[in-house]
């Protein structure tokens, strides 16, 4: 009879699990003789023991240990890849648990939950904006999508997009004020802050020729949304520090310019943040998979490069 190596882990996985021939045999319907003689036969093709056994106990070799470590990963991975091939040809249904931040929430991910409502029309869709991070696991929520790496070594993540930030103001703002030449003339002018999380309040930090440095700016106007901030930045308020997503539309039209582009910022890349990719339900892979398929790349701001034109600093 040909040997099958599939068959042969399962079969001692078992055993390991119920530390008995007798109790393994039971668990999958054969005579303790006829376990016996398997084991025998799987020790006699590896050439090496792979149990210690007496009339009452039962332990595992050295090497026994090592191809139970191995069969247990192979078995997982077998069943893993098994469920992705049988996920791939069913239909994506059930409840999905999705939060987001709120601006970019509500302008971009909520129209694109829509059009994945309309090709999977058996799932359903909970979303929830909150700017503060979430505990994803205690919350019940199946993804999360945010700018930026969250602290939480327990989530798996998939970046959709890359994202850089930059110092902005409007043509009316510099005109009045001037241009900053250098990290240090931002004492001077009035920014925009906007409050995240626990970042520390107007710190700016940022890099330039390999070497971090840090700003402390002044500003009359803050707040905790993006778009309040964007608008205020849009109204000549200040200098703002913006994401590439934000700005390209303003810069191709020159209500907004960049500032010092060459200190660059902490970057704000798109990430989907989940649990576990070993338990992932098909609906869950389907959503990642259209969120990467909508907001990969193919927009005018992603990839862009700040290049000096007419209407100041734009994206190309």
């Amino acid at each position: 009879m040909k040997n099958d190596p599939t068959s042969d882990m399962q079969f001692f996985v078992l055993v390991a699990k119920h530390g008995s021939l007798a109790a393994a045999a039971r668990a999958i319907d054969l005579t303790p003789p006829a376990a016996t003689k398997r084991l025998a036969t799987l020790e006699s093709r590896l050439g090496v023991r792979l149990l210690n056994r007496t009339t009452r106990t039962l332990s595992l070799t050295s090497e026994g240990e090592t191809y139970l470590q191995h069969a247990t990963r192979i078995l997982a991975d077998i069943t893993e890849m098994e469920d992705a091939v049988a996920q791939a040809r069913s239909t994506p249904r059930g409840l999905l648990r999705v939060n987001a931040t709120l601006g970019f929430g509500r302008t971009t991910i909520a129209p694109l939950v829509s059009a994945f409502g309309a090709r999977y029309p058996e799932v359903e869709v909970q979303m929830e904006v909150t700017d503060k991070p979430i505990d994803l696991v205690e919350s019940g929520f199946d993804l999360a999508i945010r700018f930026g790496a969250l602290p939480d070594k327990r989530l798996n993540a998939r970046k959709i997009m890359s994202n850089r930030r930059f110092l902005c103001a409007s043509p009316g703002y510099l005109e009045r004020h001037g241009t900053p030449m250098n990290l240090a003339d931002l004492a001077n002018h009035r920014c925009i802050i906007h409050r995240q999380n626990d970042d520390a309040y107007g710190i700016w930090r940022f890099m330039h020729h390999d070497h971090s440095e840090v700003v402390k700016v002044h500003g009359m106007l803050s707040s905790n949304d993006g778009d309040i901030v964007l608008g205020w930045a849009l109204d000549g308020h200040g200098i703002l520090i913006r994401s590439e997503w934000d700005l390209a539309k303003y810069l191709d039209s020159g209500r907004l310019k960049i500032v010092l582009p060459e200190f660059d910022l902490p970057a704000a890349d798109l990430f989907v943040y989940y649990p576990s990719k070993r338990n992932q339900t098909i609906r869950a892979r389907a959503f990642i998979d259209f969120l990467v398929e909508h907001l990969r790349e193919p927009q005018d701001h992603q990839g862009a490069r700040p290049v000096a034109g007419r209407t100041g600093t734009r994206f190309r």
